[in-house]
């Protein structure tokens, strides 16, 4: 309250806190309060004071130019490249010393994630590729009847299931279950700080993490395909026996003559590379976490997106080499 000579009255002031303090400054001023403070305020203003002039006095962040910017992006890109590289060689001596000495597996780690990370999508793996099966039959049966060539259906179904739906579609389900699930149990344990408990006790991170699940990934991604690849030409055959008439023994007979064993060999030799891009991607981006669950929801983010391109562009570069090769 302001007295009649314009200074101000602190007679009637009670208990004063921090809020209030704050209130006042930034009404009045600090310097605008007069000589009579009372020292039960004095000393909470003592303490405010500098915390105000401290935030007022902030610089504001700096806004960097274009070639600023573009050099920080060549330089993250470039330190995510070296990252990267050294983790695939950390990698791959891991693989190497478990295949050279199998005592060094752990086994009981290798089975809980071929189970957990691969096993467990058979249904929804089969139920796909038999629906795709179906769907390039119809197409093929609508396309090849006007052309009085419908009994080459077979054909289609075969060599496409064989050659890339067989082993896409399993890739890329496991490139969006596994691959997510590898990013969040790692990016989990080293934002738990459990990864540093391993390396306390002497645990090699690789060993322990890495190799069990890229050995999973390599040793059921191609039994996937395999199952995968049945329940395509199954569900070829059951449009083909209901649109076409064509019963499942010739169509079996037909399939054994016209479609070669190479192109189920061709669509296999395809899943170690995918296998061990859909457990390094993952285990790389689980590696990286650092902070928070924001950055731990990013990198799995990362992860199959990665995961997903990659098998892609694979696929894509496989087709053109046996494209050259005439195979």
């Amino acid at each position: 309250m302001l007295a009649s000579d314009g200074q101000i009255d602190w007679s009637q002031l009670g208990r004063v806190d921090s809020a209030g303090a704050f209130a006042l400054i930034q009404a009045l001023g600090a310097s605008d309060l007069g000589n009579d403070v009372p020292d039960r305020l004095r000393r909470v203003l003592d303490i405010v004071a500098p915390a105000i002039q401290e935030h007022a006095t902030k610089k504001p962040k700096k806004s960097y130019g274009f070639f600023t910017r573009l050099g920080r992006k060549v330089v993250a890109g470039l330190s995510e490249l070296y990252g990267n590289i050294l983790f695939l060689g950390r990698s791959e001596v891991g693989v190497g010393r478990a295949v050279i000495n199998p005592r060094r597996l752990r086994v009981r780690a290798l089975v809980s994630v071929m189970q957990q990370g691969s096993l467990e999508a058979l249904p929804i793996i089969m139920t796909m590729t038999f629906f795709i099966g179906a769907v390039v039959a119809l197409v093929g049966t609508n396309l090849l009847q006007n052309l009085g060539a419908s009994v080459f259906t077979v054909q289609l179904v075969g060599v496409s299931v064989l050659r890339e739906f067989g082993v896409l579609i399993p890739a890329i389900l496991l490139a969006g279950r596994s691959t997510s699930t590898f990013a969040a149990q790692i990016g989990a344990m080293r934002m738990n700080q459990e990864t540093d408990a391993m390396v306390v006790m002497g645990v090699d991170l690789t060993e322990a993490l890495v190799t069990p699940r890229v050995l999973a990934m390599i040793i059921t991604l191609p039994l996937l395909s395999v199952a995968a690849m049945i329940a395509g030409i199954l569900g070829g055959l059951l449009v083909s026996w209901a649109s076409l008439d064509i019963s499942p023994v010739f169509f079996v007979e037909r399939l054994r003559q016209t479609v070669d064993l190479q192109h189920f060999w061709l669509g296999l030799i395809k899943t170690p590379v995918m296998a061990i891009i859909i457990a390094l991607t993952g285990c790389r981006q689980g590696m990286a976490v650092r902070g928070d669950v924001e950055v731990l929801g990013r990198n799995v983010t990362t992860a199959v997106v990665q995961a997903l391109f990659a098998i892609i562009l694979l696929d894509a570069a496989f087709a053109l080499v046996f494209m050259k090769l005439d195979l």
